[in-house]
């Protein structure tokens, strides 16, 4: 008889019987935390806890009553595309006090609740901690005091923390992504996109304030993702003349044709001496200096509201799910934790050690240690203020290495958002490592016709936020054209290729590669960057234009739904792009809070459709009003749209009725999202950077000959890290019939989806965070960031 796997969830080894888990927001709110409550919530009653809400954070679980409520499965439907948080958040001088914490813990102990799930900034973690460390102590308090019997000291004995980072200004040490930070971006980046069509008309120059007191990171990656001019952060305060510095840049964008200026300003801006740099300075100065019709914005409280991003819905489903399994997994001497985000992977970590962590960066500040501020806050950190400094200081003619090297850069496939955004980091990082660049229109179709053209940095200005393919792009193979591909190389005399794009991108690099034999012309370093909706290309979790596919999907689900508001139970079918490839409809699933996903790679029958309806009815019958059911585009020949459609219309008759929508290419339009941007700009210059590397390493003899595996790669994020890949290597892990790769990490998160849907279903939590350690929880070459 086959051994259960360990790894999965079974409730004789991982149950929640006999548990109470109560969970609270706190501090300032941000966009997810009702994803997170939901998650905990739901998780906890499939294990088998009892799950309370604690309203109003802090306050409420001091002021006890009414403010600690039992949750149901129902009484957190809807709530999954709610911003803030609907449990409400309050800050508390009373839990500072000795009283006030004695108050709480009477009250927890009424319930029996001796596990908190706490969703907030570094003080209300700390808070937290300080409360676990004085649990024992305080139930013998409350026992001297005749509240509690002395019992109950024994049976409540250990309080267990588990945190989660809820903070649109990701100033957490310890994760690459804190809850509400991708929301944040998406309302910055919405209203800088809406400013710059005004200022291009008026030819004005805006300020814009963004939200971070003690952080920068909102304000640097907006700056990144936009291609702001100046941005002024509290890590990194300018150089003392900076102020003649930003007039001359302005001035120069101008004087090439520019009609517009973004300068972001963090609310904690400082100088290298710690005075403040307002809005209203910089707008001053500006008009001074320059005489250019400037204007202020200051963003506020909108960077707080508004739905969340599928990412951050996403985010959060997963930590709340893994912050229910570490509280299962938990003993008296586990220290309090915090899930994490590294990579693309869920990390717990010692709570204090990340709150030490950042503490240590103000300190740092404090004591104008700003270098040292800048590495503490991470290699994700550090790299965006890295690849901004290279992408927005253009340096003089005569500062720059004279390489003699030029590379090509074209887009292949598919258009995907973010596209645009690789393609100018690309040009850029190469003019700054001194190369030429040539731009290549059309794919490999307009390489073979020779529309090639030697493009400058000035010609990408502005593309980071366009959507689409600015360079123009065919699903053409070069296999037929080698001939004329190779004839074109010779005459430009291309010495390195960067491809930008999707499974055909893929396709094309194989086949160059072994073009190699029969022309050396395609013995030169090249490197692949995965850019399609679909996410289907074999080395990589991510792809650029993913996640705005994702976005849209998401942003449709959630009016779809809300149309079926207040009229009768209605269950919606919703077709997905993606070929073969499930991940558009498991994902955006997940992110939509669909009741079901069908997908190519889980092969399902007409017993599975019906045990959905059946599933479908009962929660029908008894709670939900909306119901919503992905499909892959191709997931089934026989099983269309129209089929499932037809069969959930027949069997849910009297009890619910059905529409069906096909979202089609509304699914690859639109502007690129916030992570889109910064995704394609930092592996694009990462990209850049190994090109030259290798270019360097293989120039012998007065040419580069580069012929080893090592040296046709794709550069793609693998968990925790960025690695290079050869694509000859990557040939056996893919399945070229459906053009999928043949081990997909996503397809872990669907017993995720089935679980929040009220499945009963196992979960593998092979990839479950065990508890590290805050010093060496990323690999060397980890920067990736998934998010930014």
């Amino acid at each position: 008889m086959a051994q259960p796997d360990s790894k999965k969830i079974f409730f004789e080894n991982l149950s929640g019987a006999g548990k109470a888990i109560a969970v609270l927001t706190s501090g300032g709110d941000a966009q997810g935390m009702n994803a997170a409550v939901r998650a905990v919530v739901r998780m906890g009653l499939y294990v088998g806890a009892k799950v309370y809400f604690i309203h109003e954070g802090y306050q409420g679980m001091v002021d006890g009553g009414e403010n600690i409520k039992e949750a149901t499965w129902e009484s957190v439907s809807s709530m999954l595309q709610v911003g803030g948080t609907v449990i409400g958040s309050a800050r508390c001088k009373e839990f500072r006090t000795h009283e006030g914490r004695l108050k709480a813990a009477h009250n927890l102990v009424q319930q029996g609740i001796t596990n908190l799930c706490v969703i907030g900034g570094d003080g209300s973690l700390t808070g937290a901690n300080l409360f676990r460390e004085e649990w024992s102590g305080l139930l013998t308090e409350l026992v001297e005091q005749g509240l509690i019997e002395a019992d109950a000291v024994q049976k409540y004995s250990a309080l267990h923390i588990v945190g989660m980072v809820g903070s649109i200004d990701n100033d957490f040490c310890g994760t690459d992504m804190t809850i509400g930070t991708d929301s944040a971006l998406h309302r910055i980046i919405e209203v800088v996109d809406a400013i710059m069509t005004t200022a291009q008309s008026h030819q004005r120059t805006f300020v814009l304030e963004v939200m971070g007191r003690h952080c920068g990171y909102l304000a640097l990656v907006s700056a990144l993702a936009c291609g702001a001019d100046w941005v002024l952060i509290p890590e990194m305060p300018p150089e003392d003349g900076w102020e003649e510095k930003m007039c001359q840049k302005l001035s120069a964008n101008r004087a090439v044709m520019k009609r517009l200026n973004i300068i972001i300003v963090a609310e904690g801006a400082i100088d290298r001496n710690n005075k403040p740099i307002t809005t209203e300075y910089v707008k001053n100065l500006v008009v001074k200096c320059l005489g250019f019709d400037t204007r202020v914005t200051i963003l506020g409280h909108v960077q707080r509201g508004g739905t969340p991003s599928a990412f951050d819905r996403i985010l959060a489903s997963r930590m709340g799910v893994e912050a229910v399994l570490a509280l299962l997994e938990t003993t008296a001497n586990t220290p309090a934790c915090v899930v994490s985000l590294c990579g693309n992977q869920s990390v717990r970590l010692p709570l204090m050690e990340c709150v030490q962590m950042t503490q240590e960066v103000q300190r740092a500040m404090d004591g104008k240690r700003f270098e040292e501020a800048v590495r503490l806050r991470g290699r994700s950190f550090e790299n965006n203020l890295r690849t901004y400094k290279l992408l927005a200081h253009r340096k003089p003619e005569s500062e720059l290495p004279i390489s003699n090297f030029n590379v090509a850069v074209l887009n292949v496939g598919a258009p995907a958002a973010g596209m645009n955004a690789a393609v100018r980091s690309a040009v850029r990082v190469g003019i700054s490592e001194g190369h030429k660049m040539f731009a290549v229109s059309d794919g490999f179709e307009g390489f073979y016709k020779g529309q090639i053209k030697e493009i400058k940095w000035a010609d990408v200005g502005g593309w980071t936020g366009q959507g689409g393919s600015l360079l123009g792009t065919k699903r053409t193979l070069p296999a037929k054209h080698v001939e004329k591909i190779a004839e074109q190389m010779r005459k430009h005399n291309i010495n390195a290729l960067l491809i930008v794009g999707g499974f055909e991108a893929f396709e094309s690099l194989l086949q160059l590669y072994e073009a190699r034999a029969a022309y050396e012309e395609f013995c030169i370093p090249m490197c692949m960057l995965p850019a399609t909706i679909s996410n289907n290309v074999p080395g990589t979790d991510l792809s650029i234009g993913a996640d705005t596919a994702l976005n849209a999907i998401v942003e449709t689900c959630d009016r779809i739904k809300q149309s079926a508001s207040g009229t009768k139970r209605r269950v919606f079918i919703i077709e997905t792009m993606g070929g073969y490839c499930g991940y558009l409809a498991s994902v955006g699933g997940l992110a939509a809070g669909a009741d079901a996903a069908y997908i190519y790679e889980e092969p399902f029958d007409i017993r599975d459709l019906q045990a959905n309806v059946e599933h479908l009815t009962e929660k029908m019958k008894t709670s939900i009003q909306r119901g919503l059911v992905l499909r892959n585009e191709n997931c089934n020949e026989n099983y269309t749209t129209d089929f499932i459609y037809q069969l959930y219309s027949e069997e849910g008759k009297g009890v619910f009725d059905s529409r069906k929508n096909v979202l089609g290419h509304m699914q690859q339009g639109g502007a690129p999202s916030p992570f889109d941007r910064n995704f394609g700009t930092k592996i694009s210059a990462k990209a850049m950077q190994w090109v030259t590397k290798k270019l360097v390493e293989t120039f012998r003899h007065g040419r580069v000959f580069a012929n080893t595996e090592d040296s046709c790669c794709l550069l793609g994020m693998r968990r925790r890290a960025l690695v290079f890949q050869p694509v000859v290597q990557l040939k056996d892990e893919t399945d070229f019939v459906h053009r999928i790769p043949k081990e997909q990490w996503w397809l872990k998160l669907r017993p995720l989806m089935k679980i929040l849907a009220k499945y009963k279903t196992s979960y593998d939590v092979s990839d479950s965070g065990q508890l590290e350690h805050v010093v060496r929880n990323r690999p060397k070459e980890s920067d990736a960031s998934v998010a930014m």
